[in-house]
């Protein structure tokens, strides 16, 4: 594995730009376009080369990888009103708690 593999490298369209744009969430911004997508991976994949040579070389640290699995749980803090309206949203629904966030979650991912 190359240490750039840590990292979740994004290439995106952007109907803005009008061309694909590459990124690394939560560490590297917008830093390449192009109109062939795999010609974008491929020069994230260098940038992101270039930015841990850099790192290295200057004793600064990485960020923490990005690129990892993800269990399926996290806890959320909601505040004891806002759990109350959901639980009672779900039980007015015929689902459970959680089934009903799942819901809400996914639709809000396709906005």
């Amino acid at each position: 594995m190359k240490p750039r593999d840590q990292y979740l490298k994004l290439v995106r369209w952007s109907e803005e730009d009008g061309c694909y744009i590459g990124s690394v969430p939560g560490w590297i911004g917008d830093c390449c376009r192009g109109n062939n997508e795999e010609e974008v991976y491929a020069e994230l994949c260098r940038i992101v080369d270039e930015w841990i040579r850099i790192s290295r070389k200057d004793k600064r640290p990485l960020p923490p990888p990005t690129n990892r699995s993800y269990s399926g749980k996290f806890v959320l803090r909601t505040g004891p009103d806002l759990h109350r309206a959901l639980a009672l949203r779900a039980l007015g629904q015929g689902e459970s708690l959680n089934t009903h966030v799942m819901k809400t979650l996914r639709e809000s991912l396709k906005k």
